[in-house]
């Protein structure tokens, strides 16, 4: 008997300790409500009290939280369809804007963060064409959303990071697009063919006309040279011929019996007489 008197007591003051203390973490924010309001909001990390049955205590994780969102649909500036597949980084840095936007429910607020991102996606979307969107613009788009400064702060929370995973057309716009996309590069392509036949053409007139101008300077050197040539070994031949002419004459005589008769089996039909023969007919008369 006397033994249930002592233990009554120490479980009872057991009890209230264990309903007026509370312990908050490094990683986590609290609130303290007093019939509904909040009274408390700056706890540091270790153990608190609160008054048992009238306060009530809410703790939140303040750590980084990842929403993956699903897949939805958006409209681009060309009214086309995009199925946009996205996930956000956030934290809580205002518990007590969070908890009263919220309700300390973190699947509403994952709701509430989901619904300002799709706000801030579908507003940078339409702004922009397909082409555009799929082929390069998703980095500046999440970085204009990350950095909307406004986004969350209703909600008591910091929008750290906004990822697009994957950018897809609708089966009914994807034949389309590509169509227009395979005709712009083909355009493209039609264009710099143009471009290189062009200057092609024109390579090939310079080379031929640079080619024609040096053959023709070249041709005009060689007959130059030819002439001074001919006109050099016109004067040694009237010099040699004004020393001797008789020799002169017997020397182009030989060069021509030389020339005329290299063949095998020339025949000659000369009169005796003839100018040629002179000095076969009398050679020591000359």
């Amino acid at each position: 008997m006397n033994i249930t008197r002592v233990l009554i007591p120490v479980i009872v003051v057991a009890v209230l300790a264990a309903l007026s203390t509370f312990r908050v973490y490094e990683s986590e924010a609290a609130i303290l409500t007093r019939l509904g309001e909040i009274k408390r909001w700056d706890f540091k990390p270790g153990l608190h009290f609160a008054i048992p049955f009238v306060e009530k205590v809410y703790k939140f994780d303040t750590r980084l939280q990842t929403l993956d969102a699903e897949p939805e649909r958006f409209l681009t500036g060309e009214k086309k369809d995009v199925i946009v597949d996205s996930f956000v980084r956030w934290r809580i840095n205002d518990v007590v804007k969070f908890y009263n936007a919220t309700g300390g429910d973190a699947r509403r607020a994952g709701i509430l963060v989901y619904q300002k991102i799709n706000d801030g996606l579908r507003s940078e979307f339409g702004k922009r064409t397909v082409q555009e969107v799929v082929s390069g613009d998703r980095g500046t788009i999440r970085d204009v959303v990350t950095k909307t400064q406004d986004l969350g702060q209703e909600l008591g929370i910091q929008i750290v990071d906004v990822r697009l995973k994957r950018i897809d057309l609708p089966n009914e716009v994807n034949s389309a697009v590509y169509e227009r996309m395979r005709s712009e590069r083909s355009r493209v392509a039609r264009q710099n063919r143009a471009s290189g036949e062009k200057d092609a053409t024109k390579i090939r007139a310079d080379s031929d006309r640079a080619r024609t101008v040096i053959a023709a300077e070249a041709y005009r050197d060689a007959e130059n040279l030819r002439g001074e040539g001919d006109a050099r070994a016109a004067e040694i031949y009237a010099a040699a011929f004004e020393r001797n002419p008789e020799f002169y004459a017997f020397y182009r005589s030989l060069n021509a019996y030389k020339n005329s008769m290299k063949g095998h089996g020339n025949v000659f039909v000369l009169k005796p007489d003839s100018e040629f023969l002179k000095y076969f007919a009398h050679p020591k008369a000359h």
